[in-house]
């Protein structure tokens, strides 16, 4: 038997040494720290008959603690409601995720060059935006396709994005690459196709960089927060979720499904922030602006929106589903509007 130890607070180290020592003579062998700060333990096979032992060690006063509970995760636990029913709010610059305000992501798909990212970033900056995003390194289905800039692609995201006064995020594919794209980006972005990397999920986890998790297209709602309990459980706490459209039998309308249910749904069930990317979520520029007034209808508490001043110039194959600059504005304007009709309003720089 797997269970979590959850303690009311975080104990010094020595109580915290002498706890580890109870639960192991109480038959809770493999006990890990996984959140250092929520002070939250992992016991892994814990024998049924030990089990009231292992309480015993958790209760008020034993081995200098203040008390705690013992919890069997048959499921994703530490993304859940049922942790902490205080909504979490995820900080990205200026910009936090998860409170009143709703702040707007917006940006090429790929990095381009600096002329072209500098007239975005002002663009979208002036429109509402208050993030900046930009891919410097791109999966691409098709391996011919434009793969992104790598390096120098960060270093025109961190400088056009720290001009125009917008927070920056760029998706990481590899726990190779992780370390030098946190020297550049305020958050990392965790794409579709890499939900159920686990390496790379354990990586994030330990980054001191908020993590923007998309779902992935193939994904079950609760396959995606167990890809969040992934990062959680490896001490980073600031994890935004993002719903990017899922895959179903229809492929005429549309190229992917923007799960609005899922959005709803999601924030009954977790703690954490959740976004909508409606371009990724359609594939088709004319249903952006539509999906992203529903989806801040159905509670996003964000959004992601792919914006090029010449979209079908653009350098991926995105294009079909990228809007113009003035397009972007219109989506501001009628965003705030249904936002504030919920109780809500855009976050403006």
């Amino acid at each position: 038997m797997d269970v979590l130890l959850i303690a009311e607070s975080r104990p010094p180290a020595d109580v915290l040494e002498g706890l580890l020592r109870g639960l192991d003579s109480a038959g809770a062998t493999g006990v890990e720290v996984l959140v250092g700060g929520s002070w939250v333990l992992a016991a892994h096979r814990v024998n049924p008959i030990n089990q009231a032992q292992v309480r015993a060690a958790l209760e008020p006063g034993t081995n200098g603690t203040t008390g705690g509970r013992i919890v069997e995760p048959t499921t994703s636990f530490l993304t859940s409601a049922d942790f902490t029913s205080t909504p979490t709010q995820v900080a990205i610059g200026q910009a936090v995720f998860g409170g009143r305000r709703i702040p707007v992501v917006a940006g090429p798909c790929a990095v381009e060059t600096r002329d072209t990212m500098a007239s975005i970033a002002a663009a979208v900056a002036g429109a509402g935006a208050t993030g900046l995003r930009g891919g410097a390194f791109k999966p691409q289905t098709l391996v011919y396709n434009f793969q992104g800039l790598g390096r120098s692609g960060l270093e025109v995201l961190a400088e056009v994005g720290r001009e125009a006064g917008l927070f920056t995020v760029t998706e990481v594919m590899s726990p190779e690459v992780a370390g030098d794209i946190e020297r550049y980006v305020d958050a990392l972005q965790v794409g579709s196709r890499n939900m159920q990397n686990f390496d790379l999920l354990k990586r994030v986890g330990r980054s001191s960089r908020p993590v923007i998790l998309k779902r992935g297209y193939f994904a079950t709602v609760e396959e995606f927060l167990r890809a969040g309990e992934y990062v959680v459980t490896h001490g980073n706490p600031n994890v935004i979720l993002c719903e990017r459209g899922i895959r179903t039998f229809e492929s005429q309308a549309s190229k992917f499904i923007l799960d609005l249910n899922a959005i709803a749904f999601l924030k009954r069930r977790t703690h954490l922030p959740v976004v909508a990317d409606p371009s990724h979520g359609s594939g088709r520029r004319e249903l952006v602006t539509a999906l992203a007034r529903a989806a801040v209808a159905a509670g996003a508490d964000g959004l992601m929106i792919e914006v090029h001043p010449e979209p079908d110039a653009s350098w991926t194959g995105d294009r079909a589903q990228t809007i113009d600059v003035q397009e972007f504005g219109r989506l501001v304007e009628q965003v705030d509007a249904v936002a504030r009709a919920v109780g809500r309003e855009v976050l403006v720089r």
